[in-house]
């Protein structure tokens, strides 16, 4: 364990700056409020600068053959087709070393490699994430992940044609980008408790798509002026959204004067008196509170180990990789299907596939709100995110069948699998974590938050790295092999929590039955999410 780990953390500078000029505190709802937005930000553009390769790649590898013909649809200039896309069609070479016959399977590769060292980071920066500063920790990993998308979109201007380069600058990215996720849920987890927990991560987690969609429309947007630049512009917004974090993040409520999560979601009457103090708004002098001097770092990290023994961690973990694999499919290849695939008898731009994409993110919104929701009001977590899972399956077969008859049907289908794919996608990343992360089952005060999601979380995106990888060499035989992929893989995560949604079901369908004691007692097994072994 880090010695930073053993004392206090310190208050963020943004906030002894607010504190200096108001000359009082916020109330601790003004906190959370600030929490989740600046988690929501800072991971809205984690994502954003995920999605440049997926909008360059019809750029990198182009396909003289495709023509677009056709009126701007639907409205204005945000499906627009441009009158100069025939011309940059067959006129584009590409982009050595990725315009070759191999092409595709280079860009799978470009793919693979980011998300395998972005899957393996995870376990290393979960556990870290435990025992380190999460607000520097974070901070540090969105800077670092700015410089390196950055550098990526530079081998544009530098004229690079070395493949390394590309395959090592998104490695690196890879790495980095590994320590935002289980440091915002890890950050969500400790402000905020179970109560209504599915809907609020649910809520939450759109940033998922938020940032799918603004990283596909900023990429999109300047990627007439060069490639380069669809890659340097979401790298710099994640490096300044990671400044943010730094300046006004507080990691834990104990940083700056109130209690845990749980503590602080009692009323105020009986919160003790210097939260009070705050909850009014009086400035109270953290560093002098000797019963919160210990905060933050009080909590103690548990190992890969004893993470993974908590009931509910290795089943939610293995039905994640699976779904991942779907899910990441979709964001790193939608917009090349688009662009490749004739949707009633007309083809796409380059620009076009990438904003009509984002419209399979604003589905997943709706699904990760639909998943927390009804996770919520049936007490159920793996039996959502199984139903989702296994309407997934038609979802994708009518959109691979009856997508390209009109561009209307395909927006539609495509929403509608964006629903069913990022539900359970969202609900287990983000409340299934928050739930095994504080589960009773933990000895004393330690805390696994970041831990647990790093498992999860970091099992999932093995997934998430192979899903593009297959896409890559089986796309050459057909989009038909694709699809049959995705849907197997949707069915492979459905069963993989069988036992859990059996679990559920039994524990609310047996009635009560009289203990020896007289005491009423439930016939069956508790549900793995309980807090209970």
């Amino acid at each position: 364990m880090s010695r930073s780990s053993n004392t206090m953390r310190k208050v963020p500078p943004g906030i002894l700056l607010m504190r200096s000029i108001r000359g009082k505190d916020w109330s601790l709802r003004s906190y959370r409020y600030s929490v989740l937005l600046i988690t929501f930000i800072a991971y809205a553009s984690y994502h954003a600068s995920r999605k440049p390769s997926s909008i360059v790649k019809s750029v990198l590898y182009p396909d003289p053959m495709k023509v677009c013909e056709g009126k701007p649809w639907p409205v204005g200039n945000v499906f627009i087709e441009e009158v100069s896309f025939d011309r940059n069609r067959t006129k584009n070479k590409g982009w050595y070393p990725f315009n070759g016959t191999d092409g595709t399977s280079k860009l799978g590769e470009i793919d693979v490699a980011f998300l395998a060292c972005y899957s393996l980071g995870m376990y290393v920066a979960g556990h870290l994430g435990d025992t380190l500063d999460l607000r520097l920790f974070l901070t540090t990993g969105m800077i670092g992940s700015g410089i390196f998308v950055g550098l990526f979109g530079m081998g544009y201007f530098w004229n690079f044609h070395v493949f390394s380069f590309y395959l090592v600058m998104q490695m690196v990215a890879g790495l980095f980008q590994a320590t935002g996720w289980p440091s915002v849920v890890a950050v969500m987890g400790n402000w905020f408790g179970k109560r209504k927990r599915g809907l609020i991560m649910g809520v939450w987690n759109a940033h998922t798509s938020v940032g799918n969609i603004s990283g596909s429309l900023l990429a999109a947007a300047v990627l007439d002026h060069g490639w380069g630049w669809s890659f340097i512009a979401p790298g710099a917004l994640i490096a300044s959204s990671g400044v943010l974090v730094y300046l006004f993040m507080p990691a834990y409520p104990e940083d700056i004067g109130f209690g845990g999560a749980d503590a602080s979601s009692m009323k105020l009457d009986s919160v003790p008196h210097h939260e009070d103090m705050i909850q009014k708004g009086i400035a109270v002098d953290v560093e002098k509170t000797s019963s919160l001097k210990q905060g933050s770092g009080s909590r103690k990290g548990i190992g890969l180990f004893e993470a993974c023994l908590i009931p509910g961690v290795i089943p939610f973990a293995l039905c994640l990789f699976f779904s991942k694999l779907v899910a990441y499919t979709f964001l790193y290849w939608l917009p090349f299907y688009l662009s490749q695939t004739e949707i009633g008898g007309e083809y796409v731009s380059v620009k076009s596939a990438g904003n009509l994409s984002t419209l399979f993110d604003v589905g997943g919104i709706f699904g990760g709100i639909l998943a927390g929701y009804i996770s919520d009001k049936l007490n159920a977590r793996a039996t959502t995110a199984a139903s989702f899972m296994s309407a997934a399956i038609p979802s994708m077969l009518l959109y691979r069948t009856y997508g390209n008859i009109s561009r209307t049907i395909n927006i539609l289908l495509m929403m509608i699998a964006g629903l069913f794919v990022n539900g359970p996608y969202a609900l287990i990343t983000t409340a299934v974590s928050a739930d095994l992360g504080t589960h009773s089952s933990l000895r004393g005060d330690s805390r696994a938050l970041a831990t647990v999601t790093a498992i999860i979380d970091g099992t999932g995106s093995v997934g998430a790295a192979l899903g593009p990888l297959l896409t890559g060499f089986l796309s050459t035989k057909g989009w038909d092999t694709v699809f049959i992929m995705l849907m197997v893989g949707a069915l492979i995560a459905t069963l993989l929590l069988s036992r859990l949604v059996i679990a559920e079901i039994t524990e609310r369908t047996h009635k009560p039955i009289p203990s020896s004691n007289g005491q009423q007692t439930l016939e069956g097994s508790q549900p793995l999410l309980s807090n209970q072994r």
